[in-house]
């Protein structure tokens, strides 16, 4: 692991309402983590390489929060329907292919290399239920050099059979053999339990899947009151539960729960319909929120209420929620979940500000990163994560500042076509 300085225009947050910029400026590599951005390179960095990356914009890399790798080979397809039936009609069928280890490998490569040569450095990944498929999933992963959470997901009700796993006995000894065979394989690719949701995991399957959590103490990834008639499902499964995360709590996996003396870290994806009860409960156990505006919109479930998350001090970041969304781009979702966010105040609260762009930019990194630990910025100590941005293809006809070259470049999509390079840990991964 080299240790190493980039020279540029460097960007990042150091709280959810402080974009820092710091134009010609240093930011220094030692051991894979950031020893700080500076003004003027301190004399004990002078001996290290420099690079020096002149008039490019240097960022902390992209954090997806939630992701389906088997969803997608048919991202911006099938738009035409809700969640539910999007599910059972699109979604199950392609995941089943992935049975088909040779399929699994073929779809597979053409995700982790679009992941790759994303900005995203870091993902909070969904496969199948499938163990092989999985396994082969973990290993791309790894040679990619990005970082990821990787879930064997687990369903044993309410899907199609060829999807859905033999039992709830099955399921729990097919997870437990996976994370067996690579909790402790790779570097940069971690196993994270993945309940589906819990219209697809029954009771029994929920004890099965605590009491693997306390065994190997994994992460858990999960959705939460996406839509209406999901909402609505999950009443009539559990109908004792006040509300749809207090089935996930009652079995331990919401976070830290302070009665049961159990603290596990938690994300769960979208909460755009989750009840004041849900809200309290999630910022009380510190679960963390996926926002993913692209797929809210597509599927029609509606607006999260982010500014309320954000004021309230909660954990919380970006998704792109291939296929429901249909970009994998986090620069794409920051854009989205401002624009959706000013939908929100306008036809739903006006009393809640639409989020800013650093507010967004904060979700995409800093806020996201948590979930990996010291993540997502370029403070002293933190993950040397970052990706270097040539914008010069953006002609304008006038100087612009460095926060307003960022902010233009974001919407602008430079991701897709002015990455100059990437790293990882410290790691080079695009060149």
């Amino acid at each position: 692991m080299a240790d190493f300085v980039l020279k540029g225009h460097i960007c990042y947050s150091e709280s959810k309402n402080e974009l820092i910029t710091r134009e010609n400026a240093y930011v220094v590599c030692v051991g894979g983590k950031s020893k700080g951005v500076f003004t003027e390179l301190p004399q004990q960095y002078a001996v290290l390489p420099l690079k020096d990356y002149s008039d490019c914009l240097i960022v902390p890399g992209m954090i997806d929060l939630h992701i389906h790798a088997p969803q997608y080979a048919f991202r911006g397809m099938c738009m035409d329907l809700e969640l539910m039936d999007w599910l059972n009609r699109y979604t199950f069928p392609e995941e089943a292919k992935y049975m088909e280890l040779e399929y699994a490998e073929r779809a597979y490569a053409i995700f982790v290399n679009a992941l790759k040569a994303s900005a995203t450095t870091r993902a909070v990944v969904f496969a199948t239920r499938h163990r092989p498929a999985t396994e082969l999933l973990m290993k791309l992963m790894e040679e990619s050099g990005l970082a990821s959470y990787v879930g064997k997901v687990n369903m044993d009700r309410e899907a199609a059979e060829v999807l859905v796993e033999e039992s709830a006995a099955v399921s729990a000894s097919e997870t437990v053999q996976w994370i067996e065979a690579v909790k402790e394989k790779y570097t940069n690719t971690k196993p994270i339990l993945t309940p589906r949701f819990i219209p697809c995991c029954s009771d029994t399957l929920m004890e099965h899947l605590r009491q693997i959590q306390m065994a190997y103490g994994l992460p858990v990834q999960s959705h939460l009151s996406e839509s209406p008639g999901e909402i609505d499902f999950v009443h009539f499964l559990r109908p004792d539960n006040a509300f749809y995360g207090e089935a996930y709590n009652d079995y331990d996996l919401f976070g830290k729960n302070e009665d049961n003396q159990t603290d596990v870290k938690t994300v769960m994806a979208h909460c755009v319909w989750s009840t004041d009860e849900e809200i309290d409960l999630m910022r009380k156990n510190g679960v963390f929120v996926a926002h993913c505006p692209a797929s809210n919109m597509n599927l029609s479930s509606g607006i999260a209420p982010i500014r309320k998350y954000l004021d309230l001090g909660m954990n919380i970041g970006l998704g792109t929620d291939v296929a429901g969304g249909h970009s994998d781009s986090i620069f794409r979702a920051i854009t989205d979940a401002i624009q959706v966010s000013k939908m929100y105040w306008r036809y739903v609260d006006q009393t809640m500000k639409p989020i800013t762009f650093p507010e967004a930019f904060y979700m995409a990194t800093l806020g996201g990163g948590a979930f990996f630990g010291a993540v997502g910025s370029f403070a002293e100590g933190y993950a040397f994560d970052a990706v270097v941005l040539d914008d010069t293809a953006l002609v304008h006809p006038q100087e612009l500042s460095v926060s307003e070259r960022l902010e233009r470049a974001v919407y602008l999509g430079l991701d897709t076509h002015g990455i100059r390079a990437k790293y990882v840990n410290g790691e080079k991964i695009i060149f």
